[in-house]
């Protein structure tokens, strides 16, 4: 069965940061694409950031850019997000996931390829 497991979350006030954790099981990360994507209350789920473990290229949103910093190992089935400055627009329940498709210009709406964990919630007070 393929599961990932999210963690790292927290509630952490504006301008501070958290280190998102990922691991796998079931199948390998470099398989895949992988990518976290977020969802905050009323919103629909946004592709955030990916990596392309073909070539450790990485891309991100443009709302995160300069903040947030992708990284992990394939090998591990392991996947990061550091995300600093940490802003009130950035709260959000965070997942990880392998990615199915991607345009690195549009890369919010990044498509997964089809499941999902259980998530780790961040939340930022301003």
């Amino acid at each position: 069965k393929r599961q990932v497991v999210e963690s790292g979350g927290g509630l952490v006030q504006a301008g501070g940061s958290l280190r998102l954790s990922c691991t796998g099981s079931g199948f390998r990360f470099d398989d895949y694409t992988m990518g976290w994507f977020r969802q905050a209350p009323g919103k629909e789920r946004e592709g955030v950031s990916c990596i392309d473990w073909r070539d450790d290229r990485t891309y991100y949103v443009d709302s995160v850019k300069g903040r947030f910093t992708i990284s992990g190992d394939s090998g591990k089935n392991t996947l990061y997000l550091q995300m600093d400055n940490l802003k009130p627009e950035d709260t959000a329940m965070y997942y990880c996931a392998p990615v199915a498709a991607y345009n690195e210009d549009e890369l919010s709406r990044m498509i997964s390829a089809g499941f999902w964990g259980q998530g780790t919630q961040v939340t930022v007070s301003s």
